[in-house]
């Protein structure tokens, strides 16, 4: 059910196809629709349960954060970084559109993210911490830092657990943890107590530290097909 809200939260809030300019548009609708575990959103939701957040403040965080995580599947997909040509079973976004219309399209993506958060009920200062949230765990000290960190450490033999653990906080951990932080801060502020915002966060690390492991795993052990 909360799956099927994000999809059609996202048909009704992303940019027209039919809308200038075309491509661009139908390029983020191809990458943001129809596919993915929706995992981002769904804490989202877990979050706002323990402030008795309201649906559609729920909505626009959820949305939030998965056109940040669809924005850099986008940008990972290209051949500059991972050269993958299939994401969710089909041809990723520079193999269908061109690598011109898939950096704009992540762009605009990210862009979007927080226009959404923007346009929410929320007062003012709740959502400028949901963007506080949302950009932390987006640029250089969690997943765009964990990225370059990444890339730094291709056949990298010596790196240690520590380094890794770390990696895997900024790159994955960092955008889970923003929504389960983010859901709860669109509630009642009153109950997101300092003790429950610290139990959150933990959560958040320890979801996105195995999140990642599990991905890494899956990287070699798995295929296409299955």
């Amino acid at each position: 059910e909360r799956a099927e809200r994000v999809e059609a939260a996202a048909q009704r809030m992303l940019p027209a196809a039919d809308v200038v300019p075309q491509r661009l548009h139908q390029a983020m609708r191809y990458a943001m629709l129809d596919g993915g575990k929706r995992v981002r959103p769904l804490l989202v939701y877990a979050g706002g349960e323990v402030t008795g957040a309201e649906d559609e403040a729920l909505d626009r965080a959820a949305l939030a954060v998965e056109y940040v995580h669809a924005y850099s599947l986008v940008h990972d997909d290209m051949p500059c970084m991972d050269n993958d040509v299939l994401r969710r079973g089909k041809p990723t976004v520079h193999v269908a559109f061109d690598e011109a219309t898939a950096m704009l399209a992540g762009d605009a993506l990210q862009a979007e993210a927080f226009k959404v958060l923007a346009e929410g009920p929320l007062p003012a200062a709740q959502t400028a911490s949901l963007m506080r949230e949302l950009a932390q765990a987006s640029g250089t000290t969690g997943m765009c830092g964990g990225q370059a960190i990444d890339l730094a450490a291709v056949g990298n033999i010596n790196m240690t657990f520590e380094d890794l653990e770390r990696m895997h906080r900024m790159k994955t951990g960092a955008l889970l943890k923003a929504s389960v932080l983010m859901g709860a801060l669109s509630g009642q502020a009153p109950l997101l107590t300092e003790s429950t915002r610290e139990a959150l966060a933990r959560y958040g690390e320890a979801i996105g530290l195995a999140f990642q492991v599990v991905d890494d795993i899956l990287d070699v052990e798995g295929s296409t097909a299955t």
